[in-house]
């Protein structure tokens, strides 16, 4: 019987082929440790969208992210969620060997359909960002044309 083994784990002079993210999903999916690691170049926030008869209702899940965080604009029925968050910790008296920073940004766009930008409200609670975008009543723009 064969065993299935990650191409190119070792060999980080491999030339990119452009399947770089593919290659490191089937690396993490190979790996021995348990959660997989996962690579956060494409990673981003989780986002569910509601819809009813008056507004669009967008929870993000954002756990760990303070509200000074988070910057949210609508143009032209675009509603777009952006997070920049840097972890830095000035600990002095400490002998560090190793240390590492983490700093992430993440933005996610999401199309809405006739909607009053005027009534947007956000909440950030318990790690979810709840937008609430009102609908404006959809017009009629439909017209027939007579042929002359």
């Amino acid at each position: 019987m064969s065993a299935l083994i990650p191409f190119n784990r070792k060999n980080s002079n491999a030339l990119s082929t452009g399947f770089g993210e593919f290659t490191n999903m089937l690396d993490d999916f190979f790996a021995d440790g348990w959660p997989f690691r996962r690579s956060l170049v494409g990673d981003t926030f989780k986002v569910d969208l509601q819809e009813n008869d008056k507004e669009y209702i967008v929870e993000a899940e954002l756990p760990g992210i303070k509200k000074d965080d988070v910057n949210i604009d609508y143009n032209e029925e675009r509603l777009r969620i952006s997070v920049n968050k840097s972890e830095e910790e000035e600990e002095k008296n400490k002998n560090y060997i190793h240390r590492e920073r983490r700093y992430a940004s993440m933005t996610r766009s999401i199309y809405l359909r006739n909607t009053k930008p005027d009534g947007i409200t956000a909440k950030l609670e318990d790690g979810i960002l709840r937008i609430t975008v009102p609908k404006q009543d959809n017009p009629d723009n439909s017209k027939q044309i007579l042929i002359e």
